[in-house]
């Protein structure tokens, strides 16, 4: 188990040094009401340089929205340099979508449309960073960011730094509970808030957290897994391969020496 309060305290040093030696004069950061989002906004806080917290709701459920608020509401209370913005992207997003080919193949137009809300957000956080001159802070933990890619391309893992993309969910909760983060996002079940619906992460991945992070180090004997420990391992393997492309650098052609003149 981590020391949470040496983690706290090096990741919020980190953020501070970062910002400092790139002359930025603070961190955006978007909250959803989730668990990452607010571990990583209330380390960003804790280094006194002024955080601007932004929700943007895109046809979001009440709870997500309430959640995400009362954690807005706490870091206020707690630190000094926090304010916030609410930019309501739903309409935003209704108007592209009509502007947007529907394509022919249906699964793969409501993929394109999931993707689509997370890059508006990330468009939103830039531009609110540029008006300040501050970083776009991310959210992404270790199993999403390199195990299983499990964020959208340009849309959530467009940012600046990450702050938590070497922890583990577990850990997450962990340092969350040590941080104060309010139990109503502890207790909620891990969801990235755009599918306009109730589905969780675990109702779109097929395995929990825990059992992803397991099968993130697993290097055993395959022949001694039970059927739910290969079921598991076959979906982060093939998670891992099929998004493999947003976790290498992007791929360069480089001219032989040859060609040139």
């Amino acid at each position: 188990m981590i020391n949470v309060q040496g983690v706290a305290d090096h990741i919020t040093g980190w953020l501070r040094d970062y910002a400092e030696g790139a002359g930025a004069q603070g961190f955006v950061i978007g909250v959803s009401g989730g668990i990452d989002s607010a571990v990583s906004s209330a380390l960003a806080a804790r280094t006194g340089l002024p955080l601007t917290v932004v929700e943007m709701p895109i046809h979001q459920s009440a709870d997500q929205v309430a959640r995400a608020r009362d954690h807005i509401a706490f870091l206020k209370s707690v630190y000094s340099d926090v304010d916030s913005r609410e930019v309501q992207l739903s309409d935003v997003y209704d108007r592209l979508l009509s502007a947007l080919p529907a394509g022919d193949h249906p699964a793969r137009a409501e993929m394109a449309m999931v993707n689509t809300r997370a890059r508006l957000r990330m468009t939103t956080l830039y531009h609110v960073a540029a008006l300040s001159g501050r970083l776009v802070v991310g959210t992404g933990n270790k199993v999403e960011d390199f195990g299983i890619g499990f964020f959208t391309k340009y849309g959530d893992g467009g940012v600046d730094l990450s702050p938590i993309a070497d922890l583990t969910k577990t850990e997450v909760y962990a340092l969350g509970r040590a941080l104060g983060v309010n139990d109503a996002i502890l207790a909620a079940p891990p969801t990235d808030g755009l599918w306009g619906d109730d589905r969780t992460d675990e109702d779109q991945i097929g395995a929990s957290y825990p059992e992803l992070e397991w099968a993130m180090t697993f290097s055993g004997d395959r022949a001694g897994l039970g059927a739910r420990q290969a079921e598991v391992l076959a979906i982060y393997e093939r998670l891992n391969a099929a998004n493999r492309h947003k976790m290498v650098p992007i791929p360069v052609c480089l001219i032989p020496d040859g060609l040139r003149g």
